[in-house]
């Protein structure tokens, strides 16, 4: 009888211990924002790469761009107890101490479009910030034939990688074309659709002879294309940035939007994915290696910065591809 027991026993500790092995991971996503194509796009590929990989993972996705809603959200998922977290920063320093209390609970971080965030293990970046920057500039100067007015915006004025992409741009332009000038200060308004398309009618009626604008931020391009359009300008101001293929599409094929560059927020989605697989399986990210949706990579391993090298051009010719695809 009491081999039997012992033996019941054994039985049940071995089946617990198989159960607490065969645990998926637990992973949630922070964005900026809830609810706009961009992320709709990165959720997908958040959950069809966890499909594959047998991981528990989600996005959340906050009712507004606000830092504090992403705080509220992070804490949450502390309380849940994921693995993971991974997180697009609205303002990286606003994160630090909800960031750094998910480490102090032995949840690995990931972050994507915020590099050299504090109390991260890793963020990853689909196309190296500089020359993407650089890339939208080009376009604009081509556009303006390097001469003229511009103005530039971005998703907010703490949002540290659309500031990289957008200094970036600013310093080429200073560089390379003298003969344009921009018209005033970064605007945070890219985020916004409403924002951004009174922001720009607020630039057209103060700059009559306004040439570009450049907007880094979801909603930029396509609020700025919208207010050139209604006043009729599509002939006289370029309007250049990254955007969802989708939202955007109709306005390029009236001339309301120039084109721009994106890497593709599905694949996003799978890398966070990814990434946080390997960080949880013990894998090593190492430079020159080869990340699916990334290609070969370049790891900087003293600020935890994993850079690709994959981006789609959003000309008429490009833009169905990505349309059909769902961005």
């Amino acid at each position: 009888m009491k081999k039997s027991v012992l033996a019941c026993l054994f039985a049940s500790a071995l089946l617990s211990l198989s159960a607490q092995g065969a645990e998926k991971i637990r992973m949630g996503v922070v964005v900026k924002i809830g609810g706009i194509p961009w992320f709709n796009a990165m959720e997908a590929g958040i959950k069809s790469e966890a499909a594959k990989r047998g991981i528990d993972a989600w996005q959340v996705g906050p009712t507004a761009a606000d830092p504090a809603l992403q705080v509220r959200a992070i804490e949450d998922l502390i309380a849940q107890k994921v693995d993971v977290i991974g997180v697009v920063p609205n303002d990286a320093k606003v994160l630090e101490p909800v960031l750094k209390r998910a480490q102090a609970a032995g949840i690995k971080v990931i972050v994507h479009e915020s590099p050299g965030q504090k109390f991260a293990d890793w963020d990853f970046e689909l196309v190296d910030a500089k020359d993407h920057g650089i890339n939208h500039m080009k376009a604009l100067a081509a556009c303006m034939k390097e001469q003229g007015k511009y103005a530039v915006y971005v998703g907010s004025l703490t949002v540290p990688l659309h500031n990289l992409w957008a200094d970036s741009a600013i310093d080429y332009q200073k560089a390379h074309y003298p003969n344009m000038q921009m018209v005033a200060d970064k605007f945070g308004v890219a985020e916004s659709l409403d924002d951004t398309m009174r922001t720009t009618n607020d630039l057209m009626a103060k700059y009559p002879d306004l040439k570009g604008v450049v907007a880094f931020g979801s909603q930029g391009p396509i609020g700025a294309g919208r207010a050139v359009m209604n006043r009729g300008k599509t002939n006289d101001i370029c309007v250049i940035g990254p955007f969802s293929p989708g939202q955007g599409a109709s306005l390029v094929n009236r001339g309301a939007i120039k084109g721009g560059f994106i890497w593709n927020p599905m694949v996003a989605g799978e890398v966070f994915v990814r990434v946080a697989d390997m960080l949880e399986k013990g894998e090593k990210i190492t430079n020159g290696m080869t990340i699916e949706g990334m290609g070969k990579v370049k790891v900087d391993e003293a600020t935890h910065t994993i850079l690709g090298n994959e981006t789609e051009s959003l000309d008429k010719a490009n833009l169905p591809k990505l349309v059909k695809m769902g961005l």
